[in-house]
């Protein structure tokens, strides 16, 4: 029997879309009202980033492997059918593509509803220390976060400059892994000036890239972040050559 919760002890509703936005399940006009308010609300974008942590070892992309060539077949013994599929079978349900990846999105938005109403709060992999309350250092308050995103508006990564703006924090959204050579290279482009390379940015982990003094000053309101692929060898460039993968404005620091 299902116990349903009282409203006081229901997660807040932000750290919800936080999680729905973080596992992808949002439709295109929620996740863009998502990124908006990202950009303008440092609290929520904490929220974001805390669930972003939190399944940043689920979001890692594995390494392909070729299954055997017996696996389908063998599956196939398992559920009772045939071991080789008839050309002339006319697909049934348990057959069906589109059966299975309606499936796979109930499945995914069950996982959600577990997280929200039962989890309430994402569960550390550990067992956590205890609990200090203390008041927090300058540097750990949360930042204003920069969203960004390819033309089509699908949010590639999400940057969080220090306070003292030596380093930036880059939080991925794992996509399509690059070919062999190729890496993402992180552009810094101040306002009406030319891009500065900040180095090779990972297209699957969270992780921070240090800003050089010299750069340090040039980072503001309407600074430009973007990310371009290019070849591995001689990073940092010049200037970039390869293709605009995503990109944002600084909204303020």
């Amino acid at each position: 029997m299902s116990t349903i919760l009282p409203p006081t002890e229901l997660p807040p509703a932000d750290d919800i879309l936080a999680g729905e936005y973080v596992l992808g399940v949002l439709d295109a006009g929620s996740r863009r009202a998502v990124e908006s308010r990202i950009e303008r609300e440092p609290g929520f974008a904490a929220l974001v980033m805390q669930w972003q942590t939190h399944f940043e070892r689920w979001l890692m992309m594995p390494t392909p492997v070729q299954p055997s060539p017996h696996l389908w077949p063998g599956i196939r013994r398992q559920l009772g059918w045939s071991a080789v599929e008839s050309v002339d079978a006319t697909p049934g349900l348990w057959n069906s593509v589109g059966f299975w990846r309606g499936a796979t999105g109930l499945a995914l938005a069950a996982s959600v509803a577990a997280i929200a109403f039962g989890l309430r709060r994402p569960e550390p992999l550990a067992p956590p220390p205890p609990v200090v309350v203390t008041t927090p250092a300058p540097s750990d308050v949360p930042r204003p976060v920069t969203v960004l995103a390819d033309d089509g508006g699908r949010t590639g990564w999400v940057a969080s400059f220090s306070g003292d703006r030596k380093t930036v924090v880059m939080m991925p959204v794992p996509g399509d892994a690059l070919p062999q050579g190729e890496a993402h290279e992180l552009w810094l482009i101040p306002e009406g000036q030319a891009p500065r390379s900040l180095g090779v940015v990972s297209g699957d982990q969270r992780h921070s890239i240090d800003i050089p003094d010299a750069l340090q000053a040039e980072i503001a309101a309407g600074t430009i972040l973007a990310i371009t692929v290019e070849p591995m060898a001689s990073i940092p460039h010049a200037a970039p050559t390869g293709p605009i993968v995503a990109k944002g404005v600084v909204a303020r620091i």
